[in-house]
Parts: C-alpha cells; structure tokens; sequence
C-alpha cells in the first residue's frame, strides 16, 4: 500500500512540475481545462448581437496574452466608440509583437518541445498572431490616427501592415521547414495524411491572401495625402485580388487619368467603361461597410496513429481546431439620401481566417505528434508499469488535451464598399432604423465607416478632400 502511494506521488509531482515548467502569462485553469472560444464565447457573442458596452464590461483582464487580449480589447473599444481606450490597447499589441518580432527566430520544434507545453496543450505557449490578423492590427492602429485627423501617422500604418504580413509569411515557412527536421530527429513518423484527408474542409483556398479592405483604404490615404503614384500602385494591388469591385475599378481609373497614365486608362475603359466624372455640383460619398463578427474555431477530435524509430505503433487522441462552414450573416442594403446603396465586397475575413488555419494545419499536427511523444515518455518513466499512475496520466491528458483555438475573435465577418455621386450638401445615411447626417461640400469627396453588427452600428466620417 504504502509503494503504491509513492508511486501515485511520483506520478502527481511529475505532472506538477511539467505545468510549473509551463509557466507564462497563459497559465490559468481555463487555458489547462478548456480553449480560447470557450473563454472568450460571451465577448464575441455580445459584439455579434451589437451589444458593445456589454462586451467592453465583459472583457477580461488577462487571458491569453498582450497580443490576443489587446487586439480584441482594441476592437470591442472601437466598436463601443472608445476611441482612446481603443488606441492604447493597439498600442499595447503593437508593442508586444514587436519585442516578439525582435527576439531571434522561434521555430515550432523549440515552442512544441517545450516540456510544459508538451505536457499540457498548446493554449500555455504565447501566441503567435497570423498575418492577416498584424494587417488588421495596423488598418485599425490607422484608423485611429485618421479619427484623430493625423493622416501621416494613418499612412505609416499602411505601409507597416504590407511589411508585416510579409515578413510573417516567410517566418511561417521556415518554421514548417524546421518542424518537418525536428520530427526526423525524434525517429516520429506520423500519418499526416491520414490527419489530413479526414480534417474539415476549412473553405475555398483563396487566390490572393491580401487584404482588398486594406489596400483600398492605403489608396484612398495616399490620394488624399496627394502622393497620387503610391496611391496607384496600392489601387492597382486591390484591383489584382477584386477585379470587380466597383470602388476600386473607380479610383483605378480616376487616378490613373490624372497620372496622365493614357495607356493604363483605355485598357481600364476598355474593360470597364468610361470612368463618371464628378459634375461642379456634385460631391462623392465612400462608404467602407464591416458587417457582422468573424467565425470562431472550434474543437475537434481525431485518434492518430504515430509510429517510433522500430515500427511500434499506438493510437493517440488529439484535439484539433477548425472552422465551421455556417455561412456569412445577411445584412440589409444601406439607404443614401434615400436610395439604397450598391455594394462590392472588400475582404471576407473568414475565408482569410480558414485559409490561415489550412496553411498552418500540417505544422499543427506536427506539434501533437511531438506532444503525445514527450507524454508517453513521461508517463513510461513516472509510471513504470503501475496502474494507477497510468490512470492518473490517461485522465491528466484526456482533461487537458484542448485544441489551441485561439484568434482574433472580434474581427468583423465580412467588408464591403459602395459610394455615390450626390449633390453637394447635407447627406443622409440610414443604417438599420438609425439615420447619420453629415455635410459634404461640392467637388469633394467624404469616406463614412460602418461597422454593423446585429441591430447595432457604429458609424463616423472624415473628409478626404478634393478626389477629382
């Protein structure tokens, strides 16, 4: 009785020992017992169904790290017209990514093999944010140097999310290179595919995996600014990933036509049609329109079969994450001066975000595998054959086994644009049964921002100037 007590004691200090090695900012029952969309479920509820003050209330104050928390605190603030308290969470984030950015290279084989990590889930490790999630960091960081009427300090936000979202690309590559050595240094040999071929659908592979909604909005920035070259260049980019929008075919062919750039300008008319003129009376209306609140990922389950370095071979249970296919929320047509307003669509964020998932898939499954090696090593050497230490390890790793679901939960689902030549004058924008009035003088042009979600929206405008 008494050995098999010491050995049921062994067992709980190996354990013990393997969570404090994990010790970080992301340590908390919730991250060893439960993931991030559970966490955060009643935050990114209260934004879908428009109900931004109770979100703002509803956030906590610690839960998955400076990055994560911040970028969702900088959001929820946004949406609830906060707009200091939006700005300082931002540069909270920002700050946090850049003393990652700085540090050297982290590859997955150093994270994943961490002894506390490997022990527990991949919750307790710091997040690493996806490029498109830095992309929108930035777009929002410029949106509220725009709020506050500083369009320099909006343009350097622009050309610091193009920057960004490179530069993680190719991190990401090297990282999958690295994970790919490490399995072979460990004599693992998984069934990737077998992982693979039964994984969800996360969606349809996108062409581009640039953000439209970020491109546009560097363009209109850079035109305003009347640096007319850079802003074609950035138009010319979003043309490339949506060839059918409207604002962008528009402001292609608008500045291209006072470039002088002749050439471009009749291949554009040729495929587009003339390019509409604003009249000495009129004056243009931009609308960027967020709708709704980008998906969440789920947990799922699956046994995969991972083989030594002699053949022998087990099944272990893993917990992955993935995104439900449930479709976009439909959203009634924004009414002008009473006319209801044509839309095209700029980003669907959660296209972006499946697409990110599938990318980094296979390097997820990496990881598991070394995990549940580095588990069954610790168990073999804590148990040593003793059956209730085994019992204990199999109910420790069932409890703690969670899918590493964590994103940027608040983005919004999908953004569109429209616009509108108008007489100049007072304007009238009817959003859902609210109705935001606001002044545009003739030959200028005015950009209104709409975030909309459930019954509820949030709405500003600047003036852009004189887009001719």
């Amino acid at each position: 009785m008494e050995q098999g007590l010491q050995k049921l004691l062994r067992s709980c200090v190996v354990i013990v020992s393997a969570v404090v090695l994990s010790a970080c900012s992301n340590l908390s029952a919730g991250n060893l017992f439960s993931h991030y969309t559970v966490q955060n479920q009643k935050v990114q509820r209260s934004v879908k169904a428009g109900d931004y003050e109770k979100a703002a209330s509803q956030l906590p104050e610690s839960m998955a790290g400076d990055i994560l928390d911040n970028f969702e605190k900088g959001r929820v603030y946004l949406l609830n017209e906060q707009y200091e308290e939006s700005s300082a969470a931002f540069s909270v984030s920002d700050q946090a990514v850049r003393q990652w950015q700085d540090q050297a290279t982290i590859s997955i084989s150093e994270t994943a093999t961490d002894i506390g990590s490997l022990a527990v889930n991949d919750n307790l490790k710091n997040y690493q944010p996806s490029d498109y999630e830095l992309g929108f960091l930035h777009l929002y960081m410029g949106l509220g140097y725009l709020i506050d009427n500083d369009l320099e300090g909006a343009l350097i936000e622009m050309r610091r999310a193009n920057q960004v979202q490179e530069r993680a690309k190719q991190t990401r590559e090297k990282e999958l290179q690295a994970a790919e050595s490490e399995l072979k240094k460990q004599g693992i040999s998984p069934n990737l595919g077998s992982v693979l071929s039964r994984y969800p659908d996360a969606g349809e592979k996108l062409q581009a995996v640039q953000n439209g909604y970020l491109l546009f909005l560097s363009g209109l920035l850079y035109e305003t600014e009347g640096d007319l070259n850079s802003a074609y260049v950035d138009y010319r980019r979003a043309l490339t990933v949506l060839p059918d929008n409207l604002q962008v075919i528009e402001s292609s062919m608008r500045v291209a036509r006072r470039l002088g750039m002749n050439q471009d300008l009749e291949l554009l008319t040729k495929r587009y049609g003339e390019l509409r003129l604003l009249a000495d009376d009129e004056a243009r209306v931009i609308v960027i329109d967020e709708q709704s609140v980008v998906e969440a990922m789920q947990g799922w389950q699956l046994s995969l079969p991972v083989y030594d370095s002699r053949g022998n071979g087990a099944i272990y249970s893993l917990a992955l994450p993935y995104y439900q296919d449930q479709g976009l929320e439909k959203f009634s047509s924004l009414q002008l001066n009473n006319q209801a307003l044509t839309s095209s669509q700029l980003v669907d964020v959660n296209l972006m975000a499946q697409n990110d998932l599938s990318e980094r898939m296979t390097s997820i499954v990496i990881r598991q595998a070394l995990r549940v090696y580095a588990k069954d090593q610790i168990r073999k050497s804590a148990a040593k054959g003793d059956d209730v230490g085994n019992l204990l390890f199999n109910v420790w790793n069932t409890l703690t086994e969670q899918p590493d679901t964590r994103s940027w939960q608040t983005l919004p689902g999908q953004v569109r644009s429209a616009s509108m030549h108008v007489p100049a004058g007072e304007q009238s924008l009817k959003v859902g049964g609210e109705e935001y009035k606001f002044n545009v003088d003739a030959n200028r042009t005015v950009l209104v921002w709409v975030s909309r979600q459930g019954q509820n929206s949030t709405i500003w405008h600047k003036q852009l100037g004189n887009l001719r």
